[in-house]
């Protein structure tokens, strides 16, 4: 799929050659988990094109509202960045959690077609060749490695690794190894069908549990804070501007762009802890909270004055 347009493919093709292709192919992979199907090398061509842009316009800005414009054109660069890169940690977790949902369905289907005599690799097949969707496109691609030589227990688990699910890891785990004993595979993939099924379950419910521990993480982080700090700033700055400057004021600034930074970070960790049990799942958070908040504090420590009339 092209994402940029035919002017840009030198561009792109010079970040492959520059970019070691160890990150590229990383990059890859974690688009392809996102559900992108587009070249790692085009997707930095457009974030860098979209940063320069956006950076030129909003440099502009800031020097037409009397604000440094280096700072305008830092904000800009690296905004599109983030927000590309926020989306897609977006969809990856949002595709991982359909096709965790799809999982239990997809391994009742398995367990019927095996007590109607198909083998576990045809009853794959058969499966993949219908329906849509994220569950889907995997299960395709689980069928062509097995294909070209993988087997049946490689396929499985390169699923659950390309995913990074331990839910599906370990219910994958189960089945290989319920099929090395012996026994009935069907009876042990439907058992496992409805273990998944039943911690799917009280994964849903804890998350509904604790969703308001979560939007009280959110407030405070991106807006309680910042909005507090800034109006702090506004006000010093209003004092000094009386003819009774702060001598502290450039150190009060830095100590609270330090501490909503601090705040965001920990709060974005906390959110992982809290939705998932994994401090390392909440650095996507802190990733997007931090120049949230570090925004809405710097356009209140501008703004404020002028806002409330006191400039």
């Amino acid at each position: 799929m092209a994402l940029i347009p035919p002017a840009l493919a030198p561009i792109s093709n010079s970040i492959d050659n520059i970019f070691p292709d160890k990150y590229l192919v990383r990059l890859q992979e974690i688009l392809i988990r996102s559900g992108m199907y587009v070249k790692a090398s085009d997707l930095l061509t457009l974030i860098c094109g979209a940063g320069l842009l956006l950076g030129i316009i909003v440099l502009i800005a800031f020097m037409i509202m009397g604000v440094n414009p280096v700072i305008g054109f830092i904000i800009g660069l690296i905004a599109p960045a983030a927000l590309i890169f926020g989306w897609i940690f977006f969809m990856m977790e949002k595709r991982v959690d359909a096709i965790e949902q799809g999982t239990p369905d997809f391994l009742r289907q398995i367990s019927s077609l095996l007590r109607s005599g198909v083998g576990v690799e045809t009853a794959m097949e058969d499966i993949s060749k219908h329906g849509k969707g994220p569950l889907n496109d995997e299960l395709k691609r689980a069928v062509i490695e097995i294909k070209i030589g993988s087997t049946f227990e490689d396929a499985l688990l390169g699923m659950s690794e390309r995913l990074k699910s331990k839910t599906l890891d370990r219910t994958f785990r189960m089945i290989i190894e319920g099929r090395r004993v012996g026994g009935s595979l069907a009876d042990v993939i439907e058992t496992v069908a409805e273990d998944l099924r039943a911690i799917l379950a009280l994964q849903r419910e804890r998350k509904a549990n604790v969703m308001m521990s979560v939007m009280f993480l959110l407030i405070a982080a991106i807006v309680a804070a910042p909005f507090a700090l800034g109006m702090i700033m506004s006000y010093s700055a209003f004092i000094g501007s009386l003819g009774k400057p702060n001598p502290l004021i450039g150190a009060a600034a830095t100590g609270a762009t330090g501490y909503i930074l601090i705040h965001s970070v920990i709060a974005g960790l906390l959110m992982g802890i809290v939705l998932y049990g994994s401090a390392k799942k909440g650095v996507k958070f802190s990733l997007a909270l931090a120049p949230v908040a570090y925004g809405i504090f710097y356009v209140i420590q501008t703004l404020g004055p002028s806002i409330l009339g006191i400039s």
